[in-house]
């Protein structure tokens, strides 16, 4: 008689999860996939969709801050209250002026107005709201499935079974040690000759159709498996960032927040501080950062919020670098270092760019790239060895004897990814072993609330 945990750890019982889940899910997991790849590549894709958003021959000095924000507002005249200025990524890209919660799309959950705006003439090139680009739609699909709150919360459900999907496969993948050995042998010696059909690191061409794409299933999972674990565990939180914020103990630190609502105590008066002198203001604690986005204030109580990137910050295009300017007395209200964040904080402000692959700079967004194309190919791979055990289609043989050469080229370039995945996952794993401590110590510490709160609903019930 089997005992329950023995019958939870049965090999069959977890085939049955990961086919389940991938039944199930399998189809969103496809779909986040693919435009999560594209989304990497989001600003390029909009470039190249848009080419009067690339500037051919930049020549002269930017415009003032002032002079850009001015033309914005003299194209959009009644739009009132706070924009944000993004400056350009390089010197070819437009301004994107951003204002925030415009009346066509207010219901919306994110829709914001984005004005594209010639840095070096000041001249609005194009006006375009959130969702209604190709780019910007595939990014809301991505994030929410185009159904808004209920689809946001769903994505990050996605991202746990995600998480359970890819460790029944690594689990039902893994040959043991001496599994890999033979996998790795040109020959299979007898004595691991138990294990032949466990080499998951080759690839079988000429068996058909379907055990080619079952090969392909297992290498190309192997192989994005930790991306995919930490794209899924990332995404998660992004979709829920009140549980990290709980977790690690930080507040007002998620993705695109704004930090601490500072508002001005100073009287309005007749000689309002200019925008570029804010920007020259905040420079002050920063002399040596980049200018990334600058805010400018809504109403009498509003204050400029200048975000700039210092050079060892990891996050490119949303820096917590940030400096509040009175715009009335012209003083610095607060500034906000990442040099004296706390490790909960520092763990926080990885979760972004650990999850666009922007931490790892190029060749990270290119593996990030490649994952999320893995992700549907995984799909559509299990599914064909699916649909062929329910002899729903045929297997049929392969002739690949004139794409040999390239096909061992290609087998060669995957080990030579694999052996870069593998640097990766070191690395993330020294960068675990870093954080797990303080990451613990606040999981029980939220265990501990949670369990007073229930005693406190007893106690209540009680009465």
């Amino acid at each position: 008689m089997q005992l329950p945990i023995q019958r939870l750890l049965n090999r069959a019982t977890w085939i049955k999860i990961h086919l389940y889940l991938a039944l199930i899910a399998g189809f969103f997991f496809a779909l986040m996939g693919l435009t999560g790849s594209i989304s990497v590549y989001r600003e390029e894709l909009d470039e190249l969709l848009n080419p009067t958003l690339v500037i051919e021959q930049p020549l002269g000095k930017r415009q003032s801050l002032d002079k850009i924000i001015s033309a914005v507002r003299a194209a959009h005249p009644d739009r009132y209250g706070s924009w944000t200025m993004e400056m350009p990524r390089s010197p070819r890209g437009m301004i994107t002026v951003w204002y925030e919660k415009p009346r066509e799309t207010f219901f919306e959950l994110y829709a914001p107005l984005m004005v594209s705006v010639n840095p070096y003439t000041a001249e609005v090139v194009a006006s375009r709201f959130w969702g209604q680009t190709v780019s910007t739609w595939l990014l809301d699909l991505h994030t929410q499935l185009q159904l808004n709150r209920f689809g946001w919360n769903a994505v990050g459900i996605l991202g746990l079974l995600l998480m359970v999907s890819i460790g029944t496969g690594i689990y039902l993948w893994w040959p043991g040690l001496r599994g890999i050995r033979a996998a790795f042998s040109p020959t299979v010696p007898g004595r691991l000759a138990a294990y032949k059909p466990s080499l998951a690191l080759r690839i079988r061409h000429h068996v058909g159709m379907i055990q080619l794409a079952f090969d392909l299933h297992r290498l190309i999972g192997l192989l994005s498996a930790s991306i995919l674990l930490l794209l899924a565990f990332t995404g998660f939180h992004l979709s829920y960032p009140s549980i990290l914020a709980a977790l690690v103990g930080t507040s007002g630190m998620e993705h695109g927040g704004t930090g601490k609502n500072i508002i001005s105590s100073a009287i309005p008066n007749n000689h309002p501080v200019a925008l570029e002198s804010a920007e020259f203001i905040a420079r002050g604690p920063f002399p040596r950062a980049e200018l990334r986005r600058v805010t400018t204030p809504a109403g009498d109580s509003g204050i400029y919020r200048i975000n700039l990137r210092q050079g060892d910050e990891i996050n490119l295009r949303h820096p917590y670098t940030t400096v509040w300017v009175d715009r009335w007395s012209g003083q610095i209200k607060e500034v906000r270092d990442p040099s004296g964040f706390n490790q909960g904080e520092v763990f926080t402000i990885w979760i972004w760019p650990l999850h666009t692959g922007e931490a790892f700079g190029a060749t990270g967004r290119l593996l990030w790239f490649l994952a999320g194309i893995g992700l549907f190919v995984l799909y559509v791979s299990g599914l064909l060895r699916w649909l062929h055990r329910r002899g729903n289609i045929r297997d049929r043989e392969l002739n690949v004897a004139a794409l040999r050469p390239l096909f061992y080229r290609v087998q060669q370039a995957l080990y030579r990814l694999g052996m870069m995945l593998f640097q990766l996952l070191v690395l993330l794993l020294q960068r675990a072993k870093y954080y797990a401590p303080y990451v613990i110590k606040r999981g029980v510490a939220l265990l501990q609330w949670l369990r007073s709160r229930i005693n406190q609903q007893k106690r209540l019930g009680k009465k």
